[in-house]
C-alpha cells in the first residue's frame, strides 16, 4: 500500500486502488522535465517563457504584446510555440533551444529527497521532454539527479514533433524498447499524459495550478494526481 500523508490527501481523486500495484510493478519510468522534476513555484520556466516571446518579437519584427500573443498561438495550435514558428517562419530550431534556454538555474535547488527517492526507485528512469537534452542535462545537475537517468529523449529526438503528438510516444517506446503496459509516465501537462495511456501506461499527473496544465486533466487517461513529485515518490518508495 502506498503510504498517505498530508500531501497525498490533497490528491484529487485516485482512479483506481491497482494504482499500488502498478507502480511497484513498473519496470520502466518517464519523466517530464520542466514543473515536474523540479517545483513549478521555483518558476524558472518564466525565464524561457520570456526568452520565447523576446525571441519572436526580434524575429518576427514585433512589439511585445504581439509576440506574445504569437507565442501563446502557436503554443495551442502546433504543441510548442518552437514548432508554430518552424512550419510558419521557417525559423532554425537549434537556433531557438540555444536562446530560450539561456536560463540562470539559481531559482531551483538541489533535490535531496527527489535523489533520496530515484535512488530507491527500481527500474528504469527516461526524461521525456519538449525541451532540449542540453537543458535537461542542466537541470538534473543542478537538482543533483542526473545520474538516475539512462537517456533523455528531447525534442531533437522527437524530430522537433512535440508532445503529445501520439507518434512521438511510440518512437519513444521503439527507442528503447520499453513496456507500455509497465510503464509509468509522469507529466505536469495533462492531455501530455492521453498518449501515454492509449499505449497502456500508467499515468501520473503533477497538478500545478497552471491552465495550460489542468487543460484535461478530467479525462479518464490521467490515473493519478500528485502536488509535489518528490515527496510523493519518497513516501511510495519508503514502504
Amino acid at each position: 500500500m502506498i503510504p498517505t500523508n498530508k500531501a497525498m490527501e490533497t490528491t484529487a481523486p485516485p482512479r483506481s486502488d491497482a494504482n499500488a500495484t502498478r507502480f511497484a510493478e513498473a519496470d520502466a519510468w518517464v519523466f517530464d522535465l520542466d514543473n515536474t522534476l523540479y517545483p513549478a513555484s521555483s518558476n524558472l520556466f518564466d525565464q524561457i517563457d520570456h526568452n520565447i516571446t523576446t525571441f519572436i518579437a526580434e524575429n518576427l519584427q514585433l512589439k511585445w504584446e504581439d509576440a506574445y500573443r504569437v507565442q501563446k498561438t502557436y503554443f495551442h495550435e502546433h504543441g510548442t510555440t518552437m514548432r508554430g514558428l518552424m512550419d510558419r517562419h521557417g525559423i532554425d530550431p537549434a537556433e531557438f533551444l540555444e536562446y530560450v534556454h539561456d536560463i540562470k538555474l539559481s531559482p531551483v535547488n538541489p533535490a535531496p529527497t527527489l535523489e533520496r527517492a530515484l535512488n530507491r526507485l527500481s527500474g528504469r528512469k527516461i526524461i521525456f521532454t519538449n525541451g532540449s537534452t542540453d537543458h535537461a542535462q542542466r537541470v538534473m545537475a543542478r537538482l543533483g539527479v542526473g545520474h538516475h537517468f539512462e537517456a533523455v529523449f528531447d525534442i531533437v529526438e522527437s524530430d522537433y514533433v512535440p508532445k503529445p503528438e501520439p507518434t512521438v510516444y511510440a518512437r519513444l517506446v521503439e527507442r528503447y524498447r520499453i513496456n507500455p503496459t509497465t510503464t509509468v509516465m509522469v507529466d505536469d501537462i495533462a492531455r501530455n499524459l492521453a498518449p501515454a495511456a492509449a499505449l497502456g501506461m500508467t499515468t501520473v499527473w503533477v497538478r500545478t495550478g497552471s491552465q495550460w496544465g489542468s487543460d484535461q486533466s478530467d479525462g479518464k487517461h490521467i490515473h493519478h494526481v500528485v502536488d509535489d513529485l518528490a515527496h510523493w515518490l519518497d513516501d511510495l518508495t519508503s514502504k
